[in-house]
């Protein structure tokens, strides 16, 4: 799902695992939510002023005398909370390409008016980071032990002492929960979930969700693998653990499923091939992760890979395995699916 997760897997490792790409609210176009607790509304209290509380999915609850001003959070976060009008002051994770540009998990918040303290993997200032002054450190987990994503376990105790945490679960659910969460998070911030720009979003979320149902519903027989590249291994990722996997099946999408034994060394995630066996597994549409520490496809040599039939029929559209948790963000990744649905042929 994405590289390193703090559960000690490989750093390549989680790179594949997408889901990494990481729910709640109750939707007419929806799956099922597999009886997981929704946990509503329950954890977020505040207004624009006065104390402010909020209990993230570790169960702990943050008591601040007022709502939080000087944010920082996990880039794709920070990307989220922007979409809901709520500026953070840093960020720590992927935020600028090595050219300067956004990195796609910023979304479309303006990396330049935001601190980095981080940029890749273990990266994370803690200098920096304390002279923000930091009120609360916001950022996803992406396993049940409550781990904070992109936190370096070296410093992590250090960076603890500095402000209170907030940790957002993206492990084993559907999309919706955390979308339901950020929201309540956002909406305990100040923000004004009313406004036209974040109900319409909403609104074209739940018909996006309808569309992809009804396009796997109609298509049923047309297979699709989500995939991710390095330079020695191509990663296959299973539903199971993925929030945006687990929603798109729960909405009928028939996926590829390596088996539990082959995702044994990507801790449950995913399966890794060699590049020589990359057609082990038969699809008519490929998902391929779009995060910067993914090969893209457009830059994959491999003649294995240009071999494969969904390839050469042109059927190959992106995936963002950790999804910026924001309604407006994630319609693309409905319509992008459907889209490809509507139009595949069965190739395999």
């Amino acid at each position: 799902m994405s590289h390193a997760r703090a559960i000690h897997l490989s750093r390549r490792g989680l790179l594949a695992a997408g889901g990494a790409v990481g729910l709640g609210v109750a939707l007419a176009a929806c799956g099922d939510d597999k009886g997981k607790a929704k946990d509503g509304g329950s954890g977020s209290t505040a207004a624009k002023s006065g104390p402010w509380t909020f209990k993230d999915d570790r169960g702990k609850t943050v008591k601040l005398d007022k709502v939080p001003a000087n944010i920082v959070a996990f880039t794709g976060v920070g990307a989220a909370l922007y979409d809901y009008g709520v500026q953070v002051k840093g960020v720590f994770g992927p935020t600028t390409t090595t050219g300067g540009k956004p990195d796609v998990q910023a979304g479309d918040m303006d990396v330049s008016k935001v601190t980095v303290l981080g940029n890749a993997w273990g990266q994370f200032n803690v200098e920096k980071y304390a002279a923000l002054a930091p009120d609360v450190l916001i950022t996803t987990m992406f396993d049940d032990a409550g781990t904070l994503w992109y936190v370096p376990e070296q410093s992590a105790k250090q960076i603890a002492e500095l402000a209170p945490s907030v940790g957002i679960s993206v492990y084993d659910r559907q999309i919706t929960q955390p979308l339901q969460r950020m929201w309540d998070l956002a909406e305990s911030l100040g923000a004004d979930m009313k406004a036209a720009k974040v109900t319409d979003a909403k609104k074209r979320f739940e018909a996006a969700a309808a569309r992809l149902r009804a396009a796997a519903k109609a298509k049923p027989h047309l297979k699709v693998m989500a995939g991710s590249a390095s330079d020695q291994l191509f990663y296959v990722s299973g539903t199971h653990l993925s929030i945006d996997l687990e929603y798109f099946k729960a909405l009928g999408v028939n996926f590829v499923e390596p088996p539990e034994s082959a995702k044994k060394q990507g801790g449950g995630w995913y399966e890794s091939l060699s590049w020589e066996n990359v057609d082990k597994y038969q699809a008519d549409i490929i998902m391929m992760d779009d995060r910067s520490s993914a090969i893209q496809p457009a830059d994959i040599t491999k003649p294995t890979w240009k071999k494969l039939p969904a390839v050469k029929a042109g059927q190959v559209i992106a995936r963002s395995p950790e999804p910026i948790l924001s309604y407006d963000k994630c319609v693309p990744l409905l319509t992008s699916l459907a889209e490809a649905l509507e139009k595949a042929k069965k190739v395999s």
